[in-house]
């Protein structure tokens, strides 16, 4: 079965709307970024996601520090290295990871064969920041012979082509933030919305 991921949560209104919706995992963003959020306020928010919902932080380049603080206070299950961290760094750090890879064309898609993380997450590369820019990449990409259950999809996903990006990849998990947003801010609607397509989907094909 593909699992949902809501990335960017900020307001507990939203985290409450994604859990009650039937979430798999939230993302909060350590890293630069208008979504941006403090360790004592992703703290906060955690205590009212339930223990099966995966908490995942977005970070770009920092430090081993600064993760591990925040491994520890919210508490968070996977680290998501969204930057130019080395795979010697991340295992250094040793905590359960997540590799961000932008996609450009398949050479990209080819460095999954060699990350050691226990998940890797497609997108598009970033814009004003180093996450992703809320459009979608070729699919085509993905077509090659990669472990479907470690793979993560995200890049410009919403209600409407969810269902599509399952088909044709079957990923793991899926990952949305921009694609649950209205004027930049996240959208009780479109996040039920959004995780509703991608289970009315596998309750029709499965995985």
């Amino acid at each position: 079965m593909t699992k949902v991921k809501i990335c960017g949560l900020m307001e507990l209104q939203h985290v409450q709307a994604a859990v009650d919706a039937g979430v798999d995992a939230v993302g909060f963003v350590f890293a630069p970024s208008r979504r941006r959020v403090a360790i004592a306020q992703a703290k906060e928010l955690a205590r009212f996601v339930p223990e099966h919902v995966m908490k995942i932080g977005v970070f770009v380049d920092a430090t081993r520090e600064e993760m591990e603080r925040a491994f520890q206070e919210v508490p968070l299950d996977f680290i998501q290295y969204h930057g130019d961290e080395s795979e010697e760094f991340i295992k250094t750090v040793g905590l359960p990871s997540i590799k961000v890879l932008s996609v450009r064309g398949v050479e990209d898609v080819e460095n999954a064969k060699t990350v050691q993380t226990e998940y890797v997450l497609f997108d598009t590369p970033g814009t004003e920041f180093r996450g992703g820019s809320g459009e979608v990449f070729d699919w085509s990409f993905l077509d090659g012979n990669l472990p479907r259950d470690r793979m993560i999809l995200a890049g410009g996903l919403n209600a409407q082509n969810v269902k599509e990006a399952i088909r044709r990849t079957r990923p793991f998990m899926v990952d949305v933030s921009s694609g649950v947003e209205i004027d930049k801010r996240k959208d009780e609607t479109l996040i039920r919305e959004f995780i509703r397509a991608v289970k009315e989907e596998e309750s029709l094909y499965g995985n």
